[in-house]
C-alpha cells in the first residue's frame, strides 16, 4: 500500500494526464491504485470493496474521472484485462480490493522483446495465474457461450505454452501466446468473478517463499476436489480444453484434474505449502483472511471455516 501511496505522489507532483505502465502484474494494479488515490483520496478503506451489515460484499461507486491506462506489459498477467486492484494493508495483512470500469485500459501493447525481458520465473508464475482464474473461471455455474469460448480457448493456450516455456523459455512466441491467453483468462473471468483458490492464494501468497501464481496453482487440485459435488458439467469442460475425455460419474473430475497435475508437473509446481515457506501456525489466520476476500463472493460451493481450514491443512 505505501508503495501505491507514494506513485499516486508522483502522479500529483506531475500533474499526470495519463498513465503508460510498462511492466508486469504489479506495476499495472499499481498504477490502478495510484490512479485511484490521486482521485478519490488516500482513505483506502472507505471505499474498498467490503462486507456490509448484512454480510454481504458490497463495493462503493467510484464516481471521479480517473487517469487513462495504456499497458505496455512484460508478463502473462490477467491484470491488463482488469479494472480493478488489491493493495495489501502492511499492519493488519488485510487485502483492499478496489474496483472501477474507468480503469479498464485504454489499449494494450504486446512486443516480443519486452516479452522476453522478465525472468522465466516471474513469467511462469503469472502464466500459472492465468491457467488457475480459467480452470476456475470454467467451473463456474453462469451459464454464458461467449464466456465458456474465453476461458476454453485460454486454457488450451495456456496448458500447450506453459510446459513450452519451460522447454524453450527463451522463445518470444510463447511468450507471446502466454500474453495473449492471458488477455483471454482476464476477460472470460471478468464476468464468473474469482475462485476458491484465488482467495486461498491472496491470504497465503505474501507468507510463502513463492509467487501467487504458484500458490494458487498447488491449490488447484484441492479446490476441483472440493467443487466437483457441484460442477460436474465445468470439470469435464476444464478435461477437454486440457485433451483429456470425462465420462460418467466421477470421471469428469478425476479427468480434469490428471489435466491440471500434467501441467503442474511440467511447470515444477510444489504440491505442499510447507514447500514454499508456509507455517503450519499460520494457517487458521490464512482462513480468516480467505473468508473476508470478495472473490469467494461468486464460488461455486460455499465455504465455511472449517471447510476453508481442511482444505489448507490438506494442502500444507
Amino acid at each position: 500500500m505505501r508503495t501505491v501511496l507514494d506513485a499516486a505522489r508522483v502522479l500529483e507532483d506531475q500533474s499526470a494526464d495519463t498513465v503508460v505502465v510498462v511492466g508486469g502484474g504489479s506495476s499495472i494494479v499499481t498504477a490502478r491504485g495510484a490512479s485511484i488515490v490521486v482521485a478519490e483520496g488516500s482513505n483506502l478503506r472507505e471505499f474498498c470493496t467490503r462486507r456490509d451489515e448484512d454480510g454481504k460484499f458490497i463495493s462503493p461507486r467510484l464516481t471521479a474521472p480517473k487517469l487513462q491506462q495504456w499497458i505496455v506489459p512484460t508478463t502473462p498477467t490477467t491484470a491488463y484485462a482488469k479494472a480493478g486492484c488489491a493493495l495489501r494493508d502492511e499492519a493488519t495483512g488485510d487485502r483492499l480490493a478496489l474496483f472501477d470500469p474507468k480503469l479498464r485500459a485504454q489499449a494494450i501493447f504486446l512486443d516480443p522483446t519486452l516479452a522476453l525481458t522478465a525472468p522465466v520465473p516471474v513469467t511462469l508464475g503469472a502464466a500459472l495465474n492465468a491457467f488457475a482464474m480459467a480452470v476456475e473461471g470454467l467451473q463456474s455455474k453462469l451459464d454464458d457461450p461467449l464466456t465458456e469460448a474465453l476461458l476454453m480457448h485460454a486454457l488450451r493456450m495456456l496448458g500447450d505454452s506453459i510446459p513450452r516455456l519451460v522447454r524453450q523459455p527463451e522463445d518470444d512466441q510463447t511468450r507471446l501466446q502466454l500474453m495473449l491467453a492471458s488477455v483471454l483468462s482476464g476477460q472470460g473471468s471478468d464476468y464468473v468473478g474469482g475462485g476458491l483458490a484465488q482467495a486461498l492464494s491472496h491470504a497465503t501468497g505474501p507468507r510463502s517463499t513463492t509467487s501467487n501464481g504458484v500458490v494458487e496453482a498447488l491449490f488447484l487440485p484441492h479446490v476441483i476436489k472440493y467443487n466437483a459435488p457441484v460442477v460436474k458439467h465445468g470439470l469435464d469442460k476444464v478435461a477437454s480444453a486440457l485433451g483429456y475425455a470425462g465420462g460418467e460419474a466421477d470421471s469428469g473430475t478425476e479427468a480434469a484434474v490428471a489435466g491440471v497435475e500434467r501441467v503442474l508437473e511440467a511447470a515444477a509446481v510444489p504440491r505442499r505449502l510447507r514447500d514454499v515457506g508456509v507455517d503450519g501456525d499460520a494457517l487458521a489466520d490464512i482462513a480468516r483472511h480467505v473468508l473476508e476476500d470478495w472473490t469467494i463472493s461468486r464460488i461455486p460451493r460455499t465455504v465455511t471455516r472449517d471447510n476453508v481450514e481442511t482444505l489448507l491443512g490438506a494442502a500444507w
